[in-house]
């Protein structure tokens, strides 16, 4: 686990923690308890959480049984143990508090809801959907066309590991790790901590260059797996081995004929000086 952190949601605190090995974060329940029902006394709001706690028990719900406890610092400077939620599990949570701060959650949570079942029946309209977060983001167009096809080749790949009897989740992670690794010299966490990220998708934060090589590795890997046609996980992690090595050869060429080094410790925010004005604009209008 990571050290604690204070995360401010309109001038109220949260006291949280980042966990490393599963890229969540963990947040206080009382603390956003507190915030949704404008409680700053934190007893109050934590007996608020216990009748709560009981009556989703008493439904049934798994959030209570998923819930974690950590230690955090208390307001007499002490550490005692506390119940913590992930974010997806605090969105859910939102759904069970009667509150005028939580109602524009449940709507934010209805419409995105609304938008998934869309997309699953039309799915351009997810493509269409992530260009215009793209742009409000501050990328330009043609990054953004390089990081649409990326998505497609990963789903290709993906696909092809699928078709295979490769199980999604860890071994996914294991491959694509062996690739990554290839190419760039890092594995995927690794990347991420090379560019400071946490939750932060790390092609988000590529290059152009950086991109196109992670492309060019991860589509040489379906081409070899088609070829090669692997029947056990060893044979695929060689497979993505070489996937990688390739895209890793065509790095060096590249930093040799420009003199510069490919990888990059710079990530959205300085690859892309306009991100920061174009999202502080969006939040004005927001204001207004």
């Amino acid at each position: 686990m990571g050290d604690e952190k204070i995360q401010k949601y309109n001038g109220w605190r949260v006291r949280s923690v980042w966990d490393d090995s599963r890229e969540e974060w963990w947040l206080s329940v009382v603390d956003v308890v507190g915030v949704l029902t404008e409680q700053p006394d934190i007893l109050k709001s934590r007996k608020y959480w216990n009748k709560l706690k009981q009556r989703l028990k008493e439904e049934g719900s798994e959030l209570v049984t998923n819930c974690h406890q950590l230690k955090m610092t208390s307001v007499d400077g002490k550490k005692y143990k506390t119940d913590v939620m992930t974010v997806e599990q605090v969105l859910r949570l939102v759904q069970s508090i009667p509150s005028k701060k939580a109602e524009p959650f449940k709507v934010w949570l209805a419409k995105v809801g609304n938008e998934r079942i869309n997309e699953t029946i039309d799915p351009e309209l997810a493509m269409n959907r992530a260009m215009e977060t793209y742009l409000k983001k501050g990328y330009s167009e043609e990054w953004i066309r390089q990081r649409l096809m990326s998505i497609k080749v990963r789903n290709d790949l993906t696909n092809e590991w699928r078709n295979r009897g490769v199980k999604k989740g860890a071994e996914y992670a294991i491959l694509t790790d062996e690739i990554s690794k290839a190419w760039s010299g890092m594995t995927t966490k690794e990347y991420k901590n090379y560019k400071g990220l946490k939750k932060e998708n790390l092609r988000d934060n590529m290059s152009d260059l950086e991109l196109v090589l992670t492309m060019l590795s991860e589509a040489t890997t379906t081409e070899i797996e088609k070829q090669k046609n692997p029947k056990t996980f060893e044979e695929h992690r060689e497979i993505a081995k070489s996937g990688g090595e390739a895209a890793g050869i065509a790095r060096k060429a590249v930093e040799e004929r420009t003199g510069r080094k490919v990888i990059t410790s710079d990530n959205a925010e300085r690859l892309n000086p306009m991100k920061d004005l174009i999202e502080g604009l969006n939040e004005g209008d927001l204001e207004k």
